[in-house]
C-alpha cells in the first residue's frame, strides 16, 4: 500500500454531490496518471461513489476520507475502500479499522497526537490540516523526534502544485493529499478535461522531483 501510494506521490481528495459522476471522474484521474482517489464521507453520496469506482474500476486505489465513527470505517470496507484516512486521532476508529483489517491513517497536527497514534501501531498518519498548521517547516519538526519510529505522513490541506515539491522533499513524506486536484465544484461541472490536466500536471511535476 504504502509503495503504490509513494510512487504517486499525490492522492486526490475528493467531495462529490453526484455518485453519477463516480466513474467519468475515475477515467478522468486515471487518465492523467493518478488511479487513485480519497472519496470523503463529506457528501451523502460518498459511500456510493467509493462503491461504483471499486466494483468498476478495481484498478483505481480508492480510499475513503474524512472518517470519523467506526460505522463509517465498517461503511468503507463494504465499499471496497483499500485505505481510510480521517482528519484527526479518534482511538475508537482506528482500533475499530484494525479489526476488520482496513489500513487507517489517523489525522495528526501536534506530539501528542503522534503518539496516541503510535501508541496504537499507526505509522502512516495525515498532518492535517498541513498549511494552516505551519506547512513544511512544522512538519519537519514533528517528523524529527519520530523519525526512527518508521513514522510516515501524507500531508494534506493547504498542499499546491507550487508547494508539492517542498513537501515531498521531506523523507518522511509517502504522498501528499491533492484538493486542489479534482475541486467539488469542477466535478459538477463535469469539467473531465480539466481534471484530467491537473492530474496530468500532478503527475510530470512527480517525475520531475525524482519521485515516480
Amino acid at each position: 500500500m504504502n509503495e503504490v501510494l509513494e510512487s504517486l506521490a499525490v492522492v486526490p481528495v475528493v467531495a462529490i454531490e453526484n455518485p453519477d459522476h463516480a466513474l467519468p471522474l475515475a477515467d478522468a484521474l486515471r487518465a492523467g496518471g493518478l488511479p487513485v482517489a480519497e472519496i470523503t464521507f463529506r457528501t451523502e453520496a460518498g459511500a456510493e461513489v467509493m462503491r461504483r469506482i471499486s466494483a468498476e474500476r478495481p484498478d483505481m486505489l480508492v480510499g475513503a476520507g474524512t472518517v470519523l465513527t467506526p460505522e463509517q470505517a465498517q461503511l468503507a470496507k463494504e465499499c471496497g475502500a483499500k485505505f481510510a484516512v480521517a482528519p484527526g486521532f479518534n482511538p475508537d476508529v482506528v482500533k475499530a479499522a484494525q479489526a476488520i483489517d482496513l489500513p487507517f491513517f489517523p489525522g495528526v497536527m501536534t506530539p501528542s497526537d503522534i503518539e496516541g497514534a503510535l501508541s496504537l501501531g499507526c505509522r502512516m498518519l495525515k498532518f492535517f490540516p498541513a498549511g494552516p498548521a505551519g506547512g513544511t517547516t512544522l512538519l519537519k519538526g514533528l517528523a524529527a523526534p519520530y523519525a526512527h519510529m518508521g513514522v510516515r505522513f501524507m500531508p494534506t490541506g493547504g498542499v499546491s502544485l507550487d508547494n508539492l515539491g517542498d513537501y515531498l522533499a521531506i523523507p518522511q513524506v509517502v504522498a501528499c493529499g491533492g484538493t486542489w486536484v479534482a475541486k467539488t465544484a469542477d466535478i459538477a461541472d463535469e469539467d473531465w478535461s480539466g481534471i484530467e490536466a491537473k492530474a496530468r500536471a500532478a503527475t510530470e511535476k512527480v517525475k520531475e522531483l525524482g519521485r515516480s
